[in-house]
């Protein structure tokens, strides 16, 4: 059983109390004890921090590639291992959490090499005898509040740009995922750099967050996350000018046109509604099908769905694991109740399910004949929970997927290339998938999504440059040579 420390100003400290860390998979099988940061440790991380990121910025750009690539190689070359640990503590099945390992480490090499690229660039003045430079520096201490639904790969693509662009970091885990927070920790704690630049603080969104949100030295965050929690988040900070990338809610919605090629478009709604427990910012909760294939979709989905083996997630075999905590589980368990009193049919599933090992299991829900307006297809459930609403037309179904608060991801299944061009074109969403799921990007290109999705510059790629840095523009005057 693990025993994990906060790491503050370059030590590893015990906190205010310890919190146990329960195998969602079998309640009786104890992760680890994990200390839980005091508010006074956010002032000690965020000084350190100062400290340290001054001479990180000043390290130059070989020594901070160096140290990326090898938290990088480490994070792949254990992927097996830290997968098994994450599975372990947060349900998804261990081909997942291998592959969630593997993908932090493709993120930490990918911006080893941005390090490197982080180039300026030069303009010609309005004025003679005027040079213009234009540079990106570092923030300064930035402040990373990730999630539990990707608890190594959603920190990673948020600490591999803040380390490569010269920054220091503060990190605020989930609560309910410490395990592979500290393993990812304890790797970039053994690297060459300089005390205090990379601090890791557990405890609670309500006490931690929020002290770190509102700490004064702080001048960036970036948080994924709940839209109330970032809302709130968002208030704090921004009251003190702070830069701000929040990544919040999504309804992501996948539509399937009668051209498309039928039992693709039912495995690609079956990865997309239900894997990783359907805990995925990116999951299809709503099934946007046209009309003329509605029945023979439904028939063949069910079937799909049905069939999917639920259990231990490190089990062989097993296809959809638990959800994460007792409490999600309650909430989902809601959301079963409230589509059924909306009137939508449940057509099979949203049932905790009793099996070999005492977890928080549940078979995956699907409901029919759903409309645009009900909660359950307006609320994020964040659950392995879809419900199906047909589309008379390609117009209607464009209204239907635009119609919610949030614009995340966005897919559509059609043979079409011009009805996949229109859709692209019309979706209000920040990722378009066009015969894939709406679950699955790449980690060099810009992520993020629009309306109550997103706010604040794109994550991942180049595109990370414009949160993790500012920019400098210079205007040099030589004067004529002696």
């Amino acid at each position: 059983m693990l025993n994990g420390q906060n790491f503050i100003a370059g030590e590893w400290r015990d906190g205010a109390d310890w919190v146990e860390d329960v195998n969602p998979s079998d309640v009786t099988d104890i992760v680890g004890r994990f200390a839980q940061a005091r508010p006074s440790d956010i002032h000690d991380a965020v000084a350190a921090a100062q400290s340290a990121q001054r001479e990180w910025a000043a390290a130059g750009l070989e020594a901070r590639a160096a140290v990326l690539d090898a938290v990088g190689r480490e994070l792949m070359a254990r992927s097996k291992e830290l997968g098994e640990l994450l599975s372990r503590e947060e349900g998804k099945t261990l081909p997942e959490g291998v592959g969630e390992v593997y993908r932090a480490g493709q993120f930490f090499t990918y911006f080893a090499a941005e390090a490197l690229r982080n180039l300026g660039g030069s303009a010609d003045s309005v004025r003679a005898g005027v040079d213009v430079v234009i540079e990106r520096e570092p923030l300064g201490v930035v402040a990373i509040i990730s999630p539990w639904n990707f608890p190594i790969a959603t920190a990673s693509w948020k600490i591999a740009p803040a380390l490569a662009f010269g920054n220091a970091v503060v990190w605020k885990p989930a609560s309910v995922t410490p395990a592979s927070a500290w393993a990812l920790a304890e790797i970039i704690s053994r690297q060459a750099i300089p005390k205090g630049l990379f601090n890791l603080v557990m405890g609670s969104g309500s006490t931690i967050g929020r002290e770190l949100a509102a700490n004064a030295d702080i001048q960036g965050l970036s948080f994924t996350g709940s839209g109330a929690v970032g809302s709130g988040i968002a208030a704090l900070a921004a009251a003190r000018f702070v830069k701000l990338q929040l990544e919040m809610g999504s309804k992501n919605p996948f539509v399937v046109m009668d051209d498309s090629d039928l039992d693709r478009a039912v495995d690609l709604a079956v990865n997309g509604a239900f894997g990783g427990t359907g805990q995925k910012c990116t999951a299809s909760s709503r099934l946007i099908v046209h009309r003329p294939v509605h029945d023979a979709f439904v028939e063949k989905f069910l079937a799909k769905t049905k069939a999917l083996k639920v259990g231990h997630a490190l089990e062989a075999g097993v296809q959809m694991g638990p959800v994460v905590s007792a409490e999600q589980l309650a909430a989902n368990l809601d959301y079963v109740a409230l589509g059924k009193s909306e009137r939508a049919e449940l057509a099979t599933g949203g049932e905790a399910l009793d099996l070999a090992h005492k977890g928080h299991y549940m078979a995956p829900a699907v409901f029919l004949n759903g409309r645009s307006r009900m909660r359950i297809n307006q609320e994020e459930m964040f659950a392995p929970i879809t419900c199906v609403i047909q589309a008379d037309d390609l117009e209607e179904a464009i209204l239907l997927a635009n119609d919610t608060p949030y614009g995340l991801t966005a897919g559509i299944a059609t043979r079409s290339l011009a009805r996949a061009t229109k859709f692209r074109h019309a979706s209000r969403s920040g990722c378009v998938m066009v015969n894939l799921a709406t679950a699955g990007t790449d980690y060099h290109v810009p992520f993020g999504g629009v309306r109550g999705s997103s706010y604040g510059p794109r994550e991942q790629g180049r595109s990370a440059a414009e949160f993790y840095t500012q920019v400098k523009t210079s205007y040099i005057h030589a004067g004529a040579p002696e």
